[in-house]
């Protein structure tokens, strides 16, 4: 049944894919919302002990994704909100993993700066040519994202692992997918490479696919 999945996944996807390089969001949006549900079919029929921490993350991926479909700055921040609520059960998922004794905060210190950092620039690219009420919010969803990724990273100082390996990546390309996402919504230069959404959802399935993975292997 997996690889059925799998293969349901890899088909959703490429159409979903396509259709984001070709930048057509009337068709983008009839594959979207079952990308998530995908995933969690596959984590389900893979897991031997469920993680509902992790299930209710990717459910709430969903719904942001549903959220994201309808154009609007308001459905942009419900979108987000939700997207943050999964950010927050990810780290409560990460942090049930990692051992704080055997964690080396010479290498999280610096994964914290990096990380707040690359926000703060992002937001100030986005200053000219965003909506002013909007630029907080974008602004703490970003810090809310950066400190999953220092929570996932813990969480592969801590247990050294295949598993944690390919969770951190995927929390990695997460933050690639937020930012990108900010920057093909909002960026006054309409020239740049990623201006379409592919970058966005190719980084974005990826790391929700390899955050689920890494869980599986880690339990």
């Amino acid at each position: 049944m997996k690889y059925v999945i799998l293969v349901l996944l890899a088909a959703v996807s490429a159409v979903h894919l396509y259709h984001s390089w070709t930048d057509d969001s009337s068709k983008r949006k009839y594959t979207k919302p079952f990308l998530l549900p995908l995933i969690i079919a596959y984590y389900i029929v893979c897991a031997d002990k469920l993680s509902w921490v992790l299930i209710i993350a990717l459910a709430a991926s969903w719904l942001g994704d549903v959220l994201l479909i309808p154009k609007g700055n308001g459905w942009f921040t419900a979108g987000g909100i939700s997207f943050m609520i999964t950010h927050f059960l990810f780290i409560a998922v990460y942090a049930m993993s990692v051992d704080f004794s055997k964690v080396r905060w010479m290498p999280v210190v610096p994964a914290v700066i990096l990380y707040y950092g690359i926000s703060a620039v992002i937001i100030k690219s986005l200053k000219p040519s965003t909506p002013k009420m909007m630029l907080i919010p974008m602004y703490v969803y970003l810090l809310a994202n950066s400190t999953m990724n220092v929570f996932s990273l813990m969480q592969l100082i801590s247990l050294r692992s295949a598993g944690a390996t390919v969770a951190f990546i995927g929390a990695v390309l997460f933050f690639i997918s937020d930012c990108t996402l900010f920057l093909v919504r909002y960026h006054k230069n309409k020239d740049l490479i990623f201006k379409k959404h592919f970058t966005v959802m190719l980084t974005y399935i990826a790391g929700e696919f390899l955050i689920a993975q890494g869980i599986l292997m880690i339990s």
